[in-house]
């Protein structure tokens, strides 16, 4: 059969290679912000509990996605509060904030930086954020190096603790991740800027 008359028999069944058809692009756009762009891109802070950077991965499972929302202290690189879950929605988000304020009780006028993932703008997050006084942060639209610091935590993350084996359940997976941010990257991982200490052994403990 001559190739011609192989693509005329697929293109008439609607059967298509994978990487035959070429596929249409998302259209989706990211939704409005529902905070300011208050400090320009600028990720540096002065002291603990002033700047929290926030965003959410996923990890296989056989079980299928497990889903971490981790907060990030900007000032000396600690995960204040986490979220784990198999469902990808908006009290994902709302947890983990929740779970850093609780640990953070004098983290009042913190700014929160986020992308614009209906998580973060939904009004359940919103509202956390204000029963906390905390300040919501959004930067602009393509802003890839926006997210930079949460990506090479979650990069760091996912070569240590899901690349290391196939899980089996999402209990197994929560638990392992759960497990190496307390027990390995708090006490052990050493950042440069910390003058080669781990988070925890920097202020506040």
């Amino acid at each position: 059969m001559c190739e011609k008359t192989a693509w005329r028999i697929c293109r008439d069944n609607q059967w298509w290679p994978v990487f035959g058809k070429k596929r249409g692009k998302n259209r989706k756009r990211p939704g409005p912000s529902v905070h300011d762009d208050l400090v320009q891109r600028d990720f540096t802070a002065g002291d603990v509990n002033e700047l929290w950077l926030t965003d959410i991965t996923e990890h296989w499972t056989d079980e299928g996605k497990l889903y971490l929302c981790a907060i990030k202290d900007e000032f000396f690189g600690r995960i204040v509060g986490y979220s784990i879950s198999g469902r990808m929605k908006a009290r994902l988000a709302v947890n983990a904030l929740n779970n850093a304020v609780s640990r953070r009780s004098d983290a009042a006028g913190c700014i929160v930086h986020a992308d614009r993932g209906f998580q973060f703008r939904a009004r359940s997050f919103v509202h956390a954020l204000n029963r906390h006084h905390l300040i919501g942060w959004m930067g602009k639209v393509g802003a890839a190096g926006d997210n930079a610091a949460m990506d090479s935590f979650f990069a760091l993350l996912q070569k240590n603790v899901p690349d290391r084996k196939r899980w089996r359940t999402r209990e197994e997976l929560r638990i392992a991740i759960g497990t190496w941010i307390e027990r390995t990257y708090h006490p052990r991982r050493r950042q440069t800027r910390l003058g080669r200490l781990p988070p925890s052994n920097t202020r506040p403990s």
